[in-house]
């Protein structure tokens, strides 16, 4: 079979965009926080990918780096009309360490006009490229928090599923080298995909390793389907030869008929998403680790160096 709906031996193309602007709003769940995204498109190739939507159909294949970011964000800032600002995050749709950066630099330039600025921002990634950036958000990180989603630490689920990221015990050395130097880290096992990477002993090989890396938090998800990327799971479980594996996302896991409605989301059974959730947030508690993640950032005044203590809270499960 061929995985050409996210697979490919061919690398992405890169091309530069300008952008009118950067910072945008972001709300989920009632929560108010704002998001940059540098680049539109990834090349981590994940293919549960919840950012490949109809308006960026070359998502995997075409790379828009967004030239004029670092300029339009330092204009947003210096224009803002409120004395305060929520939480940045950096990036909703896209990977800020995906390879393109070493080409473009375009996180770390962001990210040095946030703390010009006293942003507070959260950094959510798969790439080890972020190492790069230690000192730079190591002198920021009273207001910084990084977050690594790492779905599996078995290497030919990896490779097969999301081919462009790299392993997780790489993942895991870069990690250890935040957190050593003081910086606020967690791990997110984001998708938990059921019948793949859902077994006690996946899930405990990540635990382990969140452990022996420092790591003091950790949270995780069940993966949500939606019509592409259901398209996607059917091919990757055919690939793992997971028997009877289909019908049972559709008869017992998450019980739906198709075709899958576009831009419908489907979730996973009340009960299998508990059982999954509270195993797993045993696991962590046994490490001494926290399921949860921090309330470490709060709306900050800009261009002040005292923290700002008013305004709703925004912490990273706001956002997932």
């Amino acid at each position: 079979m061929v995985m050409n709906m996210w697979y490919s031996k061919h690398s992405p193309v890169f091309e530069t965009k300008n952008s009118k602007s950067i910072v945008h709003p972001f709300i989920v769940k009632g929560h108010r926080g704002l998001t940059i995204n540098p680049y539109q498109g990834c090349q981590h190739r994940c293919g549960y990918c919840y950012a490949t939507y109809e308006w960026s159909p070359e998502f995997y294949d075409k790379i828009y780096a967004k030239s004029n970011a670092p300029e339009v964000l330092e204009s947003q800032l210096k224009s803002w009309k409120s004395e305060t600002i929520e939480p940045v995050m950096v990036s909703s749709a896209t990977d800020a360490y995906q390879p393109a950066e070493l080409k473009y630099g375009l996180t770390q330039k962001c990210i040095e006009v946030l703390q010009k600025h006293n942003v507070p921002y959260y950094v959510f990634t798969k790439s080890t490229l972020i190492e790069r950036d230690l000192k730079l958000h190591q002198k920021y990180k009273d207001d910084c928090f990084l977050v690594w989603s790492i779905t599996t630490c078995d290497e030919k689920i990896r490779r097969l599923m999301e081919p462009g990221t790299p392993p997780a015990h790489s993942m895991f050395k870069v990690i250890k080298k935040f957190t050593d130097a003081g910086v606020c880290c967690g791990v997110n096992i984001d998708p938990i995909m059921p019948f793949i990477t859902d077994s006690q002993s996946q899930l405990q090989e990540i635990i382990d390793s969140c452990h022996d890396s420092g790591v003091p938090y950790v949270f995780g998800a069940l993966l949500r389907l939606r019509s592409d990327i259901w398209e996607r799971v059917k091919i990757i479980l055919k690939l793992l030869h997971i028997e009877n594996g289909i019908d049972q996302y559709k008869k017992t896991i998450y019980q739906f008929r198709e075709p899958l409605e576009p831009w419908c989301n489907v979730t996973v059974n009340e009960s299998y998403e508990s059982r999954v959730l509270q195993n797993l947030e045993e696991k962590v508690s046994e490490k001494g680790m926290i399921f949860d993640f921090p309330d470490l950032i709060r709306s900050r005044r800009l261009n002040s160096n005292q923290s700002y203590n008013g305004g709703q809270q925004v912490t990273l499960t706001s956002y997932m």
